[in-house]
């Protein structure tokens, strides 16, 4: 028994040290980008699980209705999903230059920002047709409903977090 408890701890040791003379340690920017990744993905992850939920309870559809709404609503969360990625590229630019924020850099990251709200707009304006053709029209627009609350918590809470230009 001892013998194979001194086997596994030496296995152990080479492992890990082989595995440490493989790598060198991140530092601590890909440590902190790393780390913003992993939450990032968290919280798309609960985010999307949440509003799934939301949207089956609210919406109300029968199975029929639900089997034409949910591949509509997939592809606009897709596209929906590429704005957020650029929404949030915007957000680290603004973080990485907060503490030197030159009048160039805060136009570009202002400019930046209302092309994608604007551009979240033109995605529910181009998804609306798609989700009445599917299901209502009273459905479409409780579904724009929906999203519109939804978009505000979630805007609001990531502005809330972000510190104003000084």
């Amino acid at each position: 028994m001892k013998t194979i408890a001194k086997y596994l701890a030496c296995l152990g040791l080479a492992v890990a040290g082989s595995l440490a003379m493989a790598q060198t340690p991140p530092t601590p920017k890909q440590t902190q980008e790393a780390n913003l990744k992993a939450y990032i993905g968290m919280m798309r992850q609960d985010l999307k699980k949440d509003k799934v939920s939301i949207l089956t309870q609210m919406m109300d559809l029968d199975p029929d209705e639900a089997a034409k709404f949910w591949p509509v609503y997939n592809e606009y969360d897709q596209a929906l999903i590429k704005l957020a990625d650029e929404r949030i590229a915007l957000i680290r630019l603004y973080a990485d230059n907060y503490e030197t924020l030159s009048d160039e850099m805060a136009l570009k990251i202002a400019v930046g920002m209302m092309d994608v709200e604007s551009r979240r707009v033109e995605l529910r304006k181009e998804y609306f047709p798609r989700v009445s053709k599917a299901l209502t029209a009273k459905d479409a627009v409780r579904w724009l409903q929906i999203e519109a609350q939804i978009e505000k918590v979630v805007d609001l809470q990531i502005l809330a977090s972000l510190p104003l230009v000084q």
